[in-house]
């Protein structure tokens, strides 16, 4: 499932393409993927000036000159496609720019999303979010959204209000590297350890994205190259392989339905 390194990659790349360009034709290829894309979608977008584009979590977020902003999740298996050779049954919606590039959101199991709102107007997605983790959470805001929780730190960084878009490798990269253990409670991890923890979430992060993001199943960048920070893991995917830090074997365990993959001994 694409991640935040791996949405804030395809925003980046789609603003390359997109950004200051008029959208010449805008086509819907199905009614709907998780939802059924908005009915005036083509109408409000075909000629509108794409004025600039953002992120919000796992949210991407194209912005136009009529006041409308294009709100898209990859879901599990989504991902732009830029200038490919020929569609093909899975690209479901299509940008095509004045300029003769064409863009088309491809998502083969079709659990992501495209959601269109007025400028100004809550997006019902965004209500409730955390903060968001980049450039950095600060501890403080960390410590007072932890503050009291009975509930283990790996399932409350994955809560989105406690932090927005934060998922389930990076947690799991994050918590490796500020030396806690997943299952702990995440009201008792001490003020030292949080600063830990939050400059570990900024910097996997930022290292991610510098990579590209993680190849995983499907997940590709718009341009078709491939992210390569899944070979930088210290634990996510690598049950029973030596812990870089110690060399004892890195174990698996489920939290809420997830794989958590951490070092009993490095993380207490």
């Amino acid at each position: 499932m694409p991640e935040l390194p791996e949405v804030e990659t395809t925003v980046r790349g789609l603003a390359q393409v997109l950004d200051g360009r008029r959208l010449a034709r805008v086509t819907v290829r199905r009614p709907d993927m998780r939802r059924p894309f908005p009915q005036d979608l083509g109408q409000r977008l075909t000629g509108a000036t794409v004025t600039g584009l953002a992120r919000r979590a796992k949210y991407g977020l194209i912005h136009t000159d009529r006041d409308d902003t294009m709100i898209f999740h990859l879901g599990m298996s989504g991902r732009w496609r830029i200038d490919p050779d020929e569609l093909d049954k899975h690209d479901h919606l299509v940008l095509e720019t004045a300029e003769g590039r064409v863009l088309a959101l491809n998502d083969p199991r079709r659990f992501g999303s495209v959601d269109l709102v007025a400028n100004g107007e809550d997006y019902a997605g965004f209500i409730g979010m955390g903060p968001e983790p980049l450039p950095t959470v600060e501890p403080s805001e960390l410590a007072m959204r932890l503050k009291g929780k009975g509930t283990a730190i790996k399932l409350a960084l994955l809560d989105q209000r406690v932090i927005a878009g934060l998922g389930n490798i990076y947690v799991c990269e994050a918590l490796y590297r500020s030396g806690i253990a997943p299952g702990r409670k995440a009201g008792s991890v001490g003020k030292a350890r949080l600063e830990k923890l939050a400059a570990a979430i900024g910097d996997v992060l930022e290292e991610a994205i510098e990579a590209g993001g993680s190849t995983l199943r499907d997940y590709a960048q718009p341009d078709g190259d491939l992210g390569y920070f899944s070979k930088k893991f210290d634990v996510y995917g690598r049950e029973g392989e030596d812990c870089h830090g110690c060399g004892s074997a890195v174990r698996r365990r489920v939290q809420g339905g997830r794989s958590t993959f951490y070092c009993a001994s490095c993380q207490r």
